[in-house]
């Protein structure tokens, strides 16, 4: 039976299912509850006490900083385990964060591992006391965890670790796709406000699918746009066995408004030629 409540607060659908699976089937005494926005979350967490926020950075309405800052003028909440989850690693949006009072930091795409070692972390014994007054154990699984290579925040102890940035090239046909365990490399054939599509040779480590993936693209000088998505379609180029490319289908998941207008942009360019 649950002891614990959670609330998952993130735009896109997909990816707050995968929290849902994590935390259900590691932490069955946690409750979830989730949130499409931070105007939403707001307003349940006016209603409801959580003992753990779960939240994305960039969601229309209200975004994940601006639901912390006002987390923390609750007195009842000033306390309260908030971890972001979010695209958005580079060094000074984590600084920020923590400026701001967040708890932990986790970069997508994020495997389950690293969600629950983040979740162990911040939630310490009263997470530890409701598993064992269910008959669970944190010993074993905490001990297997191992935190994913390429999680954004850089080294697990220092929440403030500056990533390697994967942005996609300035030219317009070749992108970085950013997964749990790799980055891949690879040519950019087609994009539209759904799904992109890329070729990328066999020689390095591909996804499976359904796997999340975040496309950085710069859609102007400087400027990027991290979209959020999975791994819909994966078959090689060539109908052989050894063929040297793959063709991989990212869908989109984000219902973000300045994401869709960014990656507008992004399609424009991508169409004129560079």
């Amino acid at each position: 039976m649950a002891t614990l409540k959670a609330l998952v607060v993130d735009d896109a659908s997909f990816v707050r299912d995968l929290v849902k699976r994590t935390v259900r089937t590691r932490f069955p005494v946690i409750e979830i509850t989730e949130a499409a926005n931070g105007k939403k979350a707001q307003f349940l967490m006016t209603r409801t006490r959580f003992d753990l926020v779960l939240c994305d950075w960039e969601m229309p309405e209200m975004s994940g900083l601006e639901l912390l800052r006002w987390v923390r003028q609750q007195d009842n909440y000033q306390r309260c385990p908030f971890i972001m989850i979010t695209s958005r690693g580079d060094k000074s949006h984590v600084i920020e964060a923590v400026q701001e009072g967040v708890s932990e930091y986790l970069g997508k795409p994020f495997s389950p591992d690293g969600l629950s070692k983040k979740i162990i972390k911040v939630m310490g014994r009263r997470l530890k006391d409701a598993m064992t007054s269910s008959g669970k154990s944190l010993d074993g699984p905490a001990d297997a965890f191992k935190e994913s290579a390429a999680l954004l925040t850089g080294k697990p102890k220092e929440a403030a670790a500056a990533p390697e940035r994967t942005v996609a090239s300035k030219s317009r046909s070749v992108a970085a796709i950013r997964f749990a365990d790799s980055v891949l490399r690879c040519v950019v054939k087609d994009i539209t406000l759904t799904e992109i599509r890329v070729i990328a040779k066999r020689d390095q480590s591909f996804p499976g699918i359904l796997d999340q993936a975040v496309v950085d693209m710069e859609f102007n000088e400087g400027e990027v746009a991290r979209l959020n998505g999975y791994v819909h379609q994966l078959q090689a180029v060539e109908k052989r066995q050894d063929t040297d490319f793959v063709s991989l289908v990212i869908r989109f998941v984000d219902e973000d408004p300045q994401k869709m207008e960014d990656l507008s942009r992004f399609i424009a360019r991508f169409r004129a030629g560079g």
